[in-house]
């Protein structure tokens, strides 16, 4: 494996993100992969695009998209009116899981934020991805809250 690239997705991505996306039993039942986009796909990935807060990255390795997530900016008052970042949708591709992939795109994330002037990083992961809690735990990430959603 070649050195990794993180670089700001391209439009031309969507399909290899979605099947990053769809890559999973949780993904599976909540993302549509097939020969073209939906169009609430574009109109998201436009948008992410727009704002200058938002940022949707893939990973590549020697010229192949092998991972992606979004890095958001959020401002608050909290923390003495501290920005937040938020790391999303974090996948990298099922062949090459396990050598450090991941561990590189979170670094990058991170450093990211830092360099923004953002005093924390914070992320949500589905209760039942126990690899993925001990890998966030690898980070120094901690368990500090319960998140809630609820779908509209």
């Amino acid at each position: 494996m070649t050195d990794l690239l993180i670089r700001p997705a391209r439009l031309t991505d969507i399909g290899v993100i979605l099947a990053l996306l769809a890559n999973d039993t949780l993904g599976q039942t909540r993302e549509v992969v097939g020969e073209t986009v939906d169009a609430g796909y574009i109109d998201a990935f436009n948008a992410i695009a727009r704002d200058e807060n938002q940022h949707l990255m893939v990973a590549e390795a020697d010229g192949r998209v092998v991972g992606t997530f979004q890095l958001s900016y959020l401002p608050g008052l909290s923390h003495q009116g501290a920005w937040r970042a938020q790391i999303e949708a974090v996948r990298v591709a099922t062949d090459l899981r396990g050598q450090g992939l991941g561990r590189q795109m979170m670094i990058w994330a991170i450093e990211a934020a830092q360099a923004r002037g953002c005093r924390m990083v914070q992320l949500t992961s589905h209760k039942t991805r126990h690899d993925a809690h001990r890998f966030y735990e690898s980070l120094g990430f901690a368990r500090s809250h319960a998140g809630f959603k609820r779908v509209l």
